[in-house]
């Protein structure tokens, strides 16, 4: 228990401390107009309440990533809170403030066309597709995700409930963000909050015993830890909560809703925070609940490492009837109201990639359409393997992102190792991965990270010994 509540106030202190500090690197201008004022459409860019963009922010990137990424990563044991606390201040509350903030300064554009001004026009045209690839991954895996909870709880045949849920993304994807996505947020941020206030006074009043982070303890508990190493896996196991790249499709959403600078901190830090403090509670309450971390593993392994199942009995058990319905909801929530803004993402990455105007409904059904045709295609394969390259893919977005907020403050004559050190940190993590993992190359483990780290190390160099900023680009437009 002490160890999980250090890990809760350690976050909390990384808002006000490390948050300031990043705040005051990029350097604000409470003068500066945004494009909510400047490029107010009625649609997109639409002035909202700061309350209001929090929790829109906090639903976009939470979904089911800290609660079921963090039920997985606490199969390796509490050395899992480590990556939460250390990722998320570090690493996503850096990536996710930049994401964010460059969003603001370049009229709300993208992710892919902030990426491109930085790191050239070639990693643009590559980002432009891999970003929306991702989003229409994201918006199938929260369209399952929720299904399947759903499912459980009702009996509902889990091809009805997709069909439902893709209706009210396709609704939430084209209607302007103030007329559905800002008035029912509210509502599903209360749950997914009260849910976890729940389980985090569950553990503290009902005699559950955290694993303490020990020297004994500071292992590998997975079941099978020659297969599953702590590194990379739990590095792309547990990225919402700690660092995701999606994180940064969904912050231009707000970008353009943001009426002045200094909120900044307030929505893409805070909602950061808040994320990684929710990881932490259902990583906690995972190892808990079933009296430890091998026999959390033991019943994941019986019931199919099916997550969902976990939140259910843990949610019911834990908060009685009316709270369990209560976090159920929270649960479901999240991922939908994840995956609504995923796809309306995906509409404005494509729209800016050709400069399309959305202002009118028609020219906005004309991107939507072929969007959700391939999404409902996918939700045809196996759920495991959209996760897996998900996984991967997210965190590749995420370091591709550190990269290009990197050169933008080595542009603007200020400091950039607190960037340039996350990034290289996850281009090991990527690279290594992707070189070892079974949907990747399969390589030997040793000689994996090793390449990763030869490939960070390069990249580092490169960056720091570049006389200008233009020797880190690709300059083709």
């Amino acid at each position: 228990m002490i160890t999980f509540l250090v890990c809760i106030a350690v976050l909390i202190l990384g808002y006000f401390i490390y948050g300031n500090y990043v705040e005051k690197q990029f350097g604000i201008d409470v003068n500066r107009k945004t494009p909510a004022i400047t490029k107010q459409d009625g649609v997109d860019y639409v002035p909202l309440k700061l309350g209001k963009i929090f929790l829109i922010q906090f639903l976009n990137i939470a979904g089911l990533g800290p609660i079921f990424g963090a039920i997985a990563g606490a199969l390796w044991g509490p050395v899992a809170f480590l990556w939460i606390v250390f990722g998320c201040i570090f690493g996503g509350v850096v990536h996710d403030y930049f994401s964010g903030m460059l969003s603001i300064r370049h009229g709300g554009d993208s992710i892919p066309e902030i990426v491109g001004k930085y790191l050239g026009g070639g990693v643009r045209q590559f980002m432009r597709v891999f970003a929306v690839v991702l989003l229409i991954l994201v918006g199938v895996v929260f369209v399952k995700g929720p299904a399947t909870i759903l499912q459980e709880l009702t009996g509902v045949n889990v091809s009805i409930l997709i069909g439902a849920i893709f209706v009210y993304y396709l609704l939430a994807t084209m209607i302007p963000i103030d007329k559905l996505i800002g008035k029912v947020y509210p509502l599903f941020g209360a749950s997914l909050l009260i849910m976890a206030i729940g389980l985090f006074g569950g553990l503290l009043f009902q005699g559950y015993t955290i694993p303490e982070l020990t020297i004994s303890n500071f292992v590998n508990m997975h079941s099978s830890p020659d297969k599953y190493p702590v590194f990379p896996l739990v590095f792309i196991t547990i990225a919402c909560g700690a660092i995701s790249g999606f994180h940064s499709t969904q912050s231009p959403l707000m970008a353009r809703c943001i009426s002045n600078e200094k909120d900044g901190k307030k929505v893409f830090i805070g909602a950061m925070i808040t994320e990684g403090i929710v990881a932490m509670i259902w990583a906690a309450v995972a190892m808990a609940f079933f009296g430890g971390v091998k026999q959390l593993g033991e019943t994941m392994a019986i019931e199919g490492h099916n997550a969902a199942w976990v939140v259910n009995i843990i949610c019911n058990t834990m908060l009685g009837k009316v709270g369990g319905i209560l976090a159920i909801f929270g649960v479901v929530a999240a991922p939908i109201t994840s995956g609504d803004t995923a796809f309306r993402s995906a509409r404005l990455t494509v729209a800016d990639a050709f400069n399309f105007n959305q202002t009118k409904l028609a020219k906005r059904l004309v991107i939507t359409v072929p969007i959700f045709l391939i999404a409902l295609i996918l939700t045809r394969v196996d759920f495991a393997i959209i996760w897996r390259y998900f996984g991967w893919s997210n965190q590749m977005l995420a370091t591709v992102v550190l990269w290009a907020a990197a050169v933008y403050m080595k542009q603007q004559g200020k400091k950039s190792l607190f960037i340039l050190i996350p990034a290289a940190f996850m281009t090991v993590v990527v690279v290594t991965y992707i070189l070892v993992a079974p949907e990747g190359f399969q390589l030997p483990y040793v000689l994996s990270c090793i390449i990763g780290v030869v490939i960070a190390l390069t990249l580092s160099v490169w960056f720091l010994m570049a006389k200008n900023v233009s020797e880190l680009s690709l300059k083709t437009k």
